[in-house]
């Protein structure tokens, strides 16, 4: 965990820790491997809570075909959260699992973590808080919320968790 994860984790950080962009986090891997967001500069980032026993967990389908087409161009990077009605019960590994073999999962995941909540995940203080993103307010209202980056890094947009990754709404965001 980096520097700036850690300060997060102890709660918000002062004006000067604040992260400039997406950039200056580096979050666990569903293998424990390193997600370092700073290897997807001049890519868009699509950043979705993810979740395996929700009516929504069909769209992991839709976000690899998302994935395969516009990969070029795009990074999308699932974070598994059990937030909501406990539809993510499982471990790293069983995640990583179900995501392979359910839905021939090729894009980064992250490990598990919160996503609302005192034990919010740093990223997600900043996806969340205009304080952060300099852009919107938001709260994640259920699983396979989306939160669109640019390539310079800045927040774009957030999008509703009924929204499809195939549709117009995010791919005219995206090509």
């Amino acid at each position: 965990m980096g520097i700036l994860s850690l300060l997060f984790a102890c709660g918000k950080p002062s004006g000067a820790q604040v992260p400039a962009s997406i950039y200056d986090f580096k979050v666990e891997a569903l293998d424990g491997s390193e997600i370092d967001f700073a290897a997807f500069k001049g890519k868009k980032i699509l950043i979705v809570n993810t979740a395996s026993k929700c009516g929504y967990t069909k769209q992991y389908e839709a976000l690899q075909e998302l994935y395969n087409r516009y990969q070029d161009r795009l990074v999308i990077v699932g974070f598994p959260a059990n937030n909501f009605l406990r539809q993510e019960p499982g471990s790293n590994e069983d995640i990583a699992a179900f995501c392979k073999k359910n839905y021939g999962v090729t894009f980064p995941m992250a490990a598990k973590i919160s996503v609302k909540g005192k034990n919010m995940a740093p990223i997600y203080q900043w996806l969340t808080q205009k304080e952060f993103n300099k852009v919107e307010d938001s709260s994640v209202k259920w699983n396979f919320q989306k939160y669109l980056i640019d390539e310079e890094g800045n927040l774009v947009q957030s999008f509703a968790p009924a929204v499809e990754p195939l549709s117009e709404e995010i791919l005219k965001h995206i090509r």
